[in-house]
C-alpha cells in the first residue's frame, strides 16, 4: 500500500482526490503552481475558489514547494488541465523519481501533439508507469461524502489494483480496467459531446433532442476510440457512457455550461474569461477533429461542435446541418 501521496494541480479534482486519500488517513501532498492560493487553502483548510464548503484533512498538507509536495511521495496525482500538463511535468521532473508511478485523473487531448496524458506523461518523464482514473467524478459531489463509481485503467494490471486500492471507500467504488486508451479517450471527448448537450439547453430543444445528441455521441465517441485501439466495451461502462451522461446533465459540468451559454448567443472569448476553472472540451474539440480528419473517422457531432467554437458557425446552422444529413441505418 502507498504511504504518501503527492498531487499535482490544486483544482477541483486535485482537492477532490486529497479529501479522499486524506480521509482515509493518508498523508496527501497538494502541489500548487500559485503560492498565494496554496497558502490560502492550508490556512483556511478550503478551496474556496473551486470546492467552497469541503473541509480540507488535517493530514492534507498544500504548498507552492515542489520538493516539498514530492520529497515525501510514493504515487504522484496528476490533475491539471490537459494543455498545461506536459509544461507542469517539466519544471517538476528534476524533483520526480523514476520509481514512482502516476496516476492522472485528467481528461482530454494535448493540442499539437494529439497525444493523451498517459502519452505525455510517458513522453517526458520516460515511460514511467501510468493508471488513468476516469468515469462520473464531479469533486463537488463526491468530496461531500455523495456515493460514486470510477474505473482505475492501466496496462500494469498489479499497479491498477494498488490504485484501486488506494482510492476505494465505501463512499467511493473503484472497478479496474486494462484498457488505458479507451477510458482516457472515453473521458476526453465526452466533453466535446458535452458542449453540444449545453447547446441544446441554451437553445430550449427539449429532452428528446438532448438524449438524442447523447446516444448519437456515444456512437461517435465509440467510432473515434475502437479506431484508435481501444476496446468497445469500454464506452459501455463508468468512463463511457456513465461520465457522458454525468457531464451533459450536471450542473457542474464546466463543458455543458459553454455550450449552454454558446446556445444563448454569447462568445467564446467572453465565457472563458468569466469561467472559474477550464472547460477541457473547448481545446480538446480542436485535438479530437485534427485527429479524426487525420484518420479519416466520421465525427459530425465533433465537426459541428468545432464549426461553433472556431468558425464562428452559429448554434442554429449546426444543429440545422446534422437534421439535414442523409437518413441512414441506425
Amino acid at each position: 500500500m502507498f504511504q504518501h501521496c503527492a498531487i499535482i494541480g490544486s483544482g477541483a479534482m486535485a482537492t477532490g482526490c486529497a479529501v479522499i486519500l486524506g480521509q482515509k488517513g493518508i498523508p496527501v501532498s497538494i502541489w500548487s503552481r500559485n503560492e498565494e492560493h496554496a497558502r490560502a487553502m492550508q490556512e483556511e483548510r478550503e478551496n474556496k475558489r473551486q470546492l467552497p464548503g469541503i473541509k480540507i484533512p488535517d493530514s492534507v498538507n498544500i504548498t507552492a514547494d515542489m520538493h516539498q509536495a514530492l520529497e515525501k511521495a510514493d504515487i504522484i496525482v496528476a490533475a491539471v488541465p490537459t494543455q498545461f500538463l506536459r509544461s507542469a511535468l517539466q519544471k517538476l521532473a528534476p524533483a520526480l523519481k523514476s520509481e514512482r508511478p502516476l496516476v492522472s485523473v485528467i481528461k482530454g487531448l494535448e493540442n499539437g501533439t494529439l497525444m493523451r496524458p498517459s502519452q505525455v506523461i510517458s513522453d517526458v518523464l520516460d515511460q514511467r508507469s501510468v493508471v488513468a482514473l476516469g468515469g462520473p467524478s464531479h469533486a463537488e459531489e463526491f468530496a461531500s461524502g455523495l456515493p460514486a463509481s470510477v474505473v482505475a485503467a492501466g496496462g500494469d494490471a498489479r499497479l491498477t489494483r494498488q490504485v484501486q486500492e488506494l482510492f476505494n471507500t465505501d463512499r467511493f467504488r473503484v472497478y479496474t480496467n486494462l484498457d488505458i486508451v479507451g477510458v482516457e479517450l472515453a473521458g476526453a471527448l465526452k466533453n466535446v459531446i458535452a458542449i453540444a448537450a449545453g447547446i441544446c439547453d441554451g437553445l430550449d430543444y427539449g429532452d428528446n433532442a438532448k438524449s438524442a445528441l447523447v446516444a448519437r455521441g456515444l456512437v461517435e465517441i465509440t467510432r473515434f476510440g475502437t479506431r484508435l485501439g481501444a476496446e468497445p466495451s469500454t464506452f459501455y461502462g463508468l468512463a463511457g457512457i456513465g461520465d457522458l451522461i454525468t457531464t451533459c446533465i450536471s450542473p457542474f459540468g464546466r463543458n455543458r455550461h459553454v455550450g449552454e451559454r454558446l446556445g444563448r448567443g454569447e462568445t467564446l472569448s467572453q465565457i472563458v474569461n468569466e469561467m472559474q476553472g477550464v472547460a477541457e472540451g473547448v481545446a480538446t474539440t480542436r485535438s479530437v477533429h485534427e485527429l479524426a480528419l487525420e484518420r479519416e473517422i466520421e465525427m459530425p457531432i465533433t465537426d459541428e461542435v468545432y464549426e461553433v467554437l472556431f468558425s464562428e458557425k452559429s448554434p442554429v446552422e449546426a444543429t440545422d446541418s446534422l437534421m439535414m444529413r442523409p437518413p441512414k441505418d441506425e
